[in-house]
C-alpha cells in the first residue's frame, strides 16, 4: 500500500533529524538527538491530545528539525542572543517542514497552519501552538529535566521552570504534576509553582 503523504511527510522530517551527528543516549543505545527529541514529542503528544489534528501531529514532530545547523554560540551568549537564536531556530524549522509538506503534495492552506503552528503564533488565542507549547514543556520535564537541572544551580532551576510553568496550559499543569519526577526534582517543581 502506497504512504499516504502524512506518512511520507513524517518519513522525510525523521530521515532530516537522522542527519543529527549529537547523539544522546538511552539504556545504553545512542540515538541521533534530535530524531529521539521528536519521537518523544510525538509520543507526548499522542498521549495527551489523543485526537491531535495532522497538523498538530507534523509540527510536533518537526518542532526541532535540522536544529543543529544553527548553533548557539553563533550568537552573544546573553538573554538578547538567546531569544535571538530562538526565533532563527522557530523561521528556519518552519522554512524546511514548508518545503518537505509542499514537496509531498499539501496544499498552501495546509502548509501555513503547520507553519504558524511551528511558529507558535497566536499561542493565547489559537489552541494548537498552546498544545505544541504544553508538549515542548513536558517532554523537556519528563525526559531532559534531571540532566539539566543537575548541571545548574537551584535558583537557576527554580526560575527556568517558573517560566516554564507559565507557558503552559492548565491541562499541561496537571500533565506535568502527574510526571515522575525525583524527589528532588519535584521538590523544585514546588518550589516553582507555590
Amino acid at each position: 500500500m502506497k504512504p499516504t503523504r502524512f506518512e511520507t511527510a513524517i518519513a522525510i522530517i525523521d530521515k532530516k533529524n537522522a542527519e543529527d551527528t549529537n547523539t544522546y543516549q538511552v539504556e545504553g543505545l545512542e540515538y541521533p538527538k534530535e530524531l529521539l527529541y521528536s519521537q518523544r514529542m510525538t509520543r507526548t503528544l499522542l498521549q495527551f491530545e489523543p485526537n491531535a489534528s495532522k497538523a498538530l501531529q507534523i509540527a510536533a514532530r518537526a518542532q526541532h528539525i535540522c536544529r543543529w545547523k544553527i548553533q548557539r554560540n553563533e550568537y552573544t551568549m546573553d538573554r538578547v542572543g538567546y531569544l535571538k537564536w530562538r526565533e532563527t531556530l522557530k523561521k528556519m524549522h518552519a522554512d524546511i517542514t514548508g518545503e518537505i509538506l509542499q514537496q509531498v503534495g499539501f496544499d498552501t492552506q495546509f502548509v501555513d497552519r503547520v507553519q504558524e503552528i511551528i511558529l507558535k503564533k497566536l499561542i493565547k488565542k489559537n489552541e494548537e501552538p498552546q498544545i505544541l507549547e504544553d508538549i515542548i514543556c513536558l517532554v523537556f520535564l519528563d525526559y531532559y529535566f534531571d540532566e539539566f537541572a543537575a548541571k545548574h544551580a537551584d535558583e537557576k532551576i527554580i526560575d527556568i521552570l517558573k517560566k516554564t510553568w507559565v507557558k503552559m496550559s492548565d491541562k499541561g499543569h496537571e500533565a506535568a504534576l502527574k510526571l515522575p519526577f525525583s524527589e528532588k526534582s519535584l521538590a523544585l517543581v514546588k518550589q516553582a509553582i507555590s
